[in-house]
């Protein structure tokens, strides 16, 4: 960063043309101070000497581009950005253009804003061609902001791929849940047939039960003997003893009669 310190001079040249009534308000001498310090590389007491001057003259030239080159040395870069922000509308007019910008770029560089220090330090160029140290950051700037949106291009391409991803993700997921379910469905589906079907068994099993203890009246099932009388069982009893005798008779002269046969044949 090229730190030109505005003299009091040369403040009070800048401000005459600009705005004379504001020239009153320009502390010569806190200016002076500050940059008495700020060669020294004191730079807390040069920033102590020019915000006087700021409290006095808060868009005073000197002051401000001053205080920026002293917080840009501190490392204080917003502080600078804003001092240099207060001027933006009279510096750009004033002999100390190009330097305004070159220092903006350089604060912009140190802020890693890419695009700000492309901006800047173009147009310092515009106002000086011949400025080696900007024609440099410029394409220093400009590589850094192509790499920057490339960046941010790719990460845009991987976030959309992730998104892509998760969206498949999330199908392949939902698939998946929904093939489980129809599953389990199925599955419940089976164990419910099952289970009627056990329990048409069991009552089918408790029918055959109840049919095994219930008295069968088919006409297979033995009918229970009739009852006879005393009398009825003696007659019976009777008959059977007579048709006993019959047969036996008859058997005895059977017997008789093949005997005789046997006798006659032995004997002759």
């Amino acid at each position: 960063m090229r730190h030109y310190i505005i003299s009091v001079f040369s403040a009070f040249v800048l401000m005459l043309s600009l705005c004379p009534s504001a020239l009153a308000q320009v502390d010569k001498k806190d200016v002076r101070r500050g940059n008495r310090d700020f060669r020294k590389e004191n730079y807390k007491e040069a920033d102590i000497d020019y915000s006087k001057a700021l409290v006095k003259d808060s868009m005073s030239v000197a002051a401000n581009y001053n205080i920026a080159s002293t917080m840009y040395r501190m490392g204080e870069m917003d502080q600078a950005a804003k001092a240099m922000d207060r001027i933006r509308d009279v510096a750009p007019s004033t002999e100390n253009a190009a330097s305004y910008w070159y220092n903006r770029g350089d604060i912009a560089i140190a802020r890693e804003d890419w695009q700000g220090a492309v901006d800047a330090f173009k147009q310092s160029l515009i106002l000086n061609p011949d400025d080696i140290d900007a024609k440099e950051n410029y394409i220093y700037a400009k590589k850094k902001l192509q790499d920057q949106q490339n960046n941010q291009d790719q990460n845009n391409q991987n976030d959309q791929n992730q998104d892509n991803k998760d969206n498949q993700d999330n199908k392949d997921q939902n698939n998946q849940n929904n093939q489980d379910q129809n599953k389990d469905d199925q599955n419940n589906q089976d164990n419910k047939n099952d289970q009627n079907q056990d329990n048409q068994n069991n009552k089918d099993n408790k029918d055959n039960q109840d049919n095994r203890n219930r008295p069968d009246n088919s006409d297979n099932q033995p009918q229970s003997k009739p009852q006879i009388t005393p009398q009825a069982a003696q007659q019976m009893l009777q008959a059977i003893q007579a048709k006993e005798k019959e047969t036996q008779e008859k058997v005895n002269k059977e017997k008789a009669k093949a005997l005789k046969s046997r006798q006659k044949e032995k004997n002759w």
